[in-house]
């Protein structure tokens, strides 16, 4: 009889580890950045960001997308540099904004359920609207729905 219960409470035990797991194992839903005020509201009016005094492009319109997650608490989680258009130097900068925002909960996200999402930082935009669309929709990444 023991033999027989060892394995079966071995068992039970590690259904009961992963059951319990399984929560922390989920992905969060991917949204994209225009839905994100549907789950999650940026709070910060204004960011502090590091610039670097020198590099490559720091003086030519571009964009950097930076994908993060929206954490329970409303810190961004993960943060990293996904796309930088053109090739510039200008990605850390863009991240230590992002990392910099705080959002709170929306209503129909009392529960402060993680999103992954991503950010679009425009540098040196042209006044144009249709040219600053334009740069600002190089950086947009596939795979984030609604």
């Amino acid at each position: 009889m023991k033999s027989i219960f060892c394995p079966l409470g071995k068992g039970l035990l590690l259904a009961l580890a992963l059951g319990s797991a399984a929560p922390v194992m989920a992905q969060a839903r991917r949204l994209d950045p225009e839905h994100l005020s549907h789950d999650w509201i940026l709070l910060n009016t204004n960011v502090q960001m590091n610039t670097p005094n020198s590099g490559l492009n720091l003086d030519k319109p571009g964009c950097v997308a930076v994908t993060y997650t929206v954490g329970s608490g409303g810190v961004p989680m993960n943060v990293k540099v996904a796309k930088v258009v053109p090739r510039s130097d200008l990605g850390p900068a863009a991240a230590s904004a992002v990392a910099n925002f705080r959002y709170g909960p929306s209503l129909t996200n009392r529960q402060g359920d993680p999103v992954d999402t991503y950010y679009v930082v425009a540098f040196n935009s042209p006044d144009d609207k249709a040219k600053r669309q334009a740069l600002t929709d190089a950086c947009k990444l596939p795979g984030y729905g609604q």
